[in-house]
This record gives C-alpha cells, structure tokens and sequence, in this order.
C-alpha cells in the first residue's frame, strides 16, 4: 500500500472532525495521522489525514469525503510538491556523562533542548517523518521516558493556495465568499 497526504478544507463548526474521521472508521481505513488546525479564515479549518491506502481506495475516500457538507476541498499533497512537517517533542534519560552524546544528537538534526532536569532533557524537534524517526532511533538508547509527537502537516510549494485552487475548480468557498452551511451530514 502506498502512503498519501490528504489536505481538506472544512468548516469550523462543532461536529466535522468526528463526521470525517467516522466517514473512515466506517470503510475500515486506519488513519495513521491526523492534524487538524485553523487556517488564515475563522470560518475554515484545515485538516491533514496521513492514509495507506491504493488508488482506487483513494478515489473513493475523496469522492466519500467531498460528499460531506462541511467540506470545502480536498488536495493530495506530495513530497516532491509540497513541504510536510511533524512536532516531536521527547524526555530522555539523562546523566552527566550522556548530556553530550544526546546534546550532539540534537544537533545534528536541528533539535533544541527544551528543559533540562536532574536526570532527564526534554528535547524539541520539527522535521519531516524520516528525521523524526531517525532522531527518535538514535535517542531510544539513551531511554525515552515520555514523548508526544504531533500528526503530520503539509503546504504546497508555490503561490497558490488550496482555497484559491477549491474557489477556482468548483467555484465553492474561499476566505472571501466562504457562507456557512447548515451542521448536518448528507
């Protein structure tokens, strides 16, 4: 299976995420990561779902998906035209003699330690998901003792926006002529 990035724009209303995610639940996909934030609009949200899933599947997931009221557009977003990020942020065990093996790791991938305690480092990492796998492989020696990582976000490269793209494919809502429809799913 292959992996796809999807960005949708829906409506910042009460009930949309869990009508999304409820659209995959149903079918049987597993969302492998999920982000969900506001866009330059209050009344847009923009959601990144991270799926492994082939071809038709993916047809059929956009298809499902732009069916549900509250979405606005939908975009496939790949590595070679768009820049993808995900938040790490991990507790590692610290002594004196390892607090510069672990700070020299953070280095090489462009890390910052955040707080620094008696026996541990909490250590902060924004990357694409092979640098924070890699920085998380090579700290797992030194003993993770907490760690939250953030689901993936993704931007197209260029000057276009997805909300400029949705309003000119479809002539549906931008910033500008966005009008909230009613809460309810078709």
């Amino acid at each position: 299976m292959a992996q796809h990035t999807l960005s949708v724009l829906v409506e910042n209303s009460p009930g949309v995420l869990a009508r999304v995610a409820s659209l995959f639940s149903r079918r049987g996909y597993n969302i492998d990561s999920l982000a969900v934030g506001p866009t330059e609009s209050p009344e847009i949200s923009r959601i990144t779902i991270v799926l492994n899933l082939e071809g038709h599947a993916l047809d059929q997931v956009s298809a499902q998906l732009f069916k549900l009221v509250n979405v606005i557009g939908i975009q496939e977003m790949e590595d070679k035209n768009s820049h993808q990020r995900e938040l790490l942020m991990v507790k590692v065990n610290s002594s004196g003699d390892n607090r510069s093996k672990i700070e020299a790791v953070v280095g090489r991938y462009r890390a910052s330690i955040v707080s620094q305690a008696s026996s541990s480092l909490t250590i902060e990492a924004i990357g694409s998901s092979a640098e924070i796998a890699a920085l998380l492989g090579e700290l797992t020696s030194f003993g993770i003792k907490e760690l939250v990582q953030s689901g993936l976000i993704a931007l197209e490269i260029g000057d276009a926006t997805l909300a400029e793209r949705t309003l000119q494919e479809t002539g549906l809502a931008s910033s500008s002529t966005h009008s909230q429809t009613e809460d309810y799913q078709n």
